[in-house]
């Protein structure tokens, strides 16, 4: 399986080819390097990270996988169509029942009707450059390749004669990767080293932000005059006015006007003088009503 979609042949497929022999010398068929990962893939999957993609159809996807500690593996993950389909999920859980024994590394749970379905193959050691790396590596991407071609059934030879049109799923339009979950979230473990490190220079970059912020605050206003505010007593060398206005005006008994405010109200300006002056016989703090 490659990065673009497969074809399904209508026509009766034709016997293998016996693979041709290497002439004694020539290095062994080198693996296919991974796709990168879109956006729309799943980092993780159960206990395995997702490194790259090796192939897609309508069915599902094949990735490049490993755990942490280190085992590789091949994944085989659903479509969001596929996985919509049960018969689909039956032929996906059928074809992984019938791998060996030790080929499935871990799967997720086929009561789940709201994820897609996935399986880990393997087992693929590290890429250390050997043909035994590669050849595990193509072992399960082929092995993940017959479990999605059986949900897509295109490798299914006709029965009688081929009329009419070709057989289509209705969910092979839907190809993106089916629904995933993540718990725990990926983040910090998926970190690299070159991320730690990113991490803790912002982190130190921030400190010493914020110690500069401080220090120029420092320097700005360490000779600033303490400003303390004005006393609410007034100081008793001084004097104070209170204009009062009764809600009703004063009876004017001599007949003259008394000063009214500008909305026509009369007003009575009483000047006080300050407490414990000499003179007005008021205690040093009067009462509140003694000032009127």
């Amino acid at each position: 399986m490659t990065a673009t979609d497969s074809q399904t042949d209508t026509a009766t497929p034709a016997e293998p080819e016996a693979p041709a022999e290497l002439p004694a010398g020539d290095p062994a068929r080198a693996v296919p390097d991974a796709l990168p990962l879109l956006p729309e893939d799943p980092p993780r999957v159960g206990d395995f990270w997702l490194r790259g993609r090796l192939g897609a159809n309508a069915a599902g996807y094949l990735y490049i996988a490993a755990d942490e500690t280190g085992r590789g593996a091949v994944v085989a993950m659903m479509t969001e169509g596929s996985s919509d389909d049960a018969a689909a999920r039956d032929r996906f859980i059928t074809a992984v029942d019938e791998l060996p024994d030790g080929v499935v590394l871990a799967h997720n749970d086929e009561d789940d009707e709201e994820l897609a379905l996935w399986a880990a193959l393997g087992p693929v050691r590290v890429d250390d450059g050997s043909s035994a790396a590669g050849d595990e590596q193509l072992i399960a991407e082929r092995r993940g390749e017959d479990v999605l071609s059986a949900v897509l059934m295109d490798r299914v030879p006709p029965i009688g004669r081929v009329r009419g049109p070709d057989f289509r799923h209705y969910w092979e339009n839907r190809r993106r990767p089916g629904l995933f979950r993540l718990w725990p979230l990926p983040w910090p473990s998926a970190l690299k080293p070159a991320s730690w490190l990113a991490v803790a220079l912002s982190l130190l970059t921030m400190a010493v932000l914020m110690a500069v912020a401080i220090l120029v605050a420092w320097l700005m206003f360490r000779h600033s005059p303490v400003v303390e505010p004005d006393p609410l007593i007034p100081p008793p060398d001084r004097t104070f006015t209170v204009t009062v206005t009764p809600t009703t005006p004063p009876p004017n008994s001599n007949g003259t006007e008394s000063p009214t405010t500008p909305g026509g109200t009369p007003s009575e300006t009483v000047t006080v003088p300050p407490p414990g002056s000499p003179g007005t016989g008021s205690p040093a703090t009067p009462e509140p009503g003694d000032r009127f």
